[in-house]
């Protein structure tokens, strides 16, 4: 069964040398099992995946897993634009303990259809846990056409689909092929309830960082029936989901949790500090939440 609710896009966070900070990672996961997250996802875009090498990444699934301790769904990031090396990370990564992959479209290659099709076919035939479709165009410059999910969507190991276009018309088009053996997450904050109202069953939320109850509650509500409760808090927190996103994630949430104390520490290059503005910004909406961020 694929996890329903608020599912936290973790970042990597790092050392003042560098390194990945592996203690502070626990913190993290101890933060957010704690705070009703209902499932963290590791190695994702909000972690700066590119920039991590497989040792590390490695030595973060391995640690998170054990962490965890089973107490939390855990989904780990293994696509790449290569296929093979996509292939092979989703083999080992599958076997690490986590609960599914999330597997983006091949970027750059920006392959047709049919390539589309083999690409996660490949991947799902070796995995031994779910796969998560991951299509976010924004990032990659492809999309996955509604033709290759209606056939990835009969797959008996590809399990869900996480959407991050923010285009409405295909998140409809997508919904056709929704059911029990295929689930939708999506990737906006903004678009939580439309999302839901489409038929799906949560986000994978970077605004969960900074409220993980919040985003927990709202997916619950609407999942319950609750729909005005939900849309309440969709609206009144949108400010600073939309500030969330000032630059390019994960520049503002690393500097929103380094404002708050949780000393993430900063972003590794190409991705450099938040600017001032954006600073500004951001932080004068947390500041004036104060007291509701939780």
């Amino acid at each position: 069964m694929m996890v329903k609710g608020s599912i936290v896009a973790l970042v990597t966070p790092f050392n003042e040398d560098g390194s990945v900070n592996l203690e502070k990672i626990g913190e993290l996961i101890e933060y957010h099992i704690a705070n009703k997250t209902d499932g963290i996802v590791l190695l994702g875009t909000t972690a700066e995946s590119p920039t991590l090498t497989f040792e590390e990444e490695e030595q973060i699934l391995e640690y998170a897993v054990k962490k965890a301790a089973g107490r939390i769904f855990l989904i780990a990031g293994s696509g790449s634009n290569c296929t093979q090396t996509a292939v092979e990370r989703s083999a080992a990564y599958s076997q690490t303990g986590v609960d599914a992959l999330l597997v983006i479209t091949p970027y750059y290659n920006r392959t047709n259809t049919s390539g589309m099709i083999k690409h996660f076919t490949q991947i799902a035939d070796v995995s031994k846990v779910p796969i998560i479709l991951y299509n976010v165009p924004g990032r990659t410059g492809c999309n996955i056409s509604e033709e290759a999910v209606a056939v990835l969507s009969k797959h008996p190991n590809i399990k869900a689909i996480k959407e991050a276009s923010g285009n409405i018309s295909y998140l409809a088009k997508v919904a056709k092929y929704l059911n029990d053996d295929f689930v939708l997450y999506y990737g906006n904050d903004d678009m939580i309830l439309t999302a839901l109202s489409m038929g799906g069953i949560g986000v994978l939320s970077v605004w969960a960082y900074i409220m993980p109850q919040t985003s927990h509650q709202l997916v619950a509500d609407y999942l319950a029936g609750d729909v005005e409760s939900a849309r309440k808090l969709q609206v009144k927190y949108l400010d600073l989901i939309n500030d969330l996103f000032l630059e390019t994630n994960p520049i503002p949430v690393k500097a929103a949790m380094n404002y708050l104390g949780y000393g993430v520490g900063p972003c590794r290059m190409p991705l450099d500090e938040l600017s001032d503005g954006a600073k500004a910004k951001l932080f004068a909406e947390i500041d004036r939440l104060k007291g509701e961020l939780k």
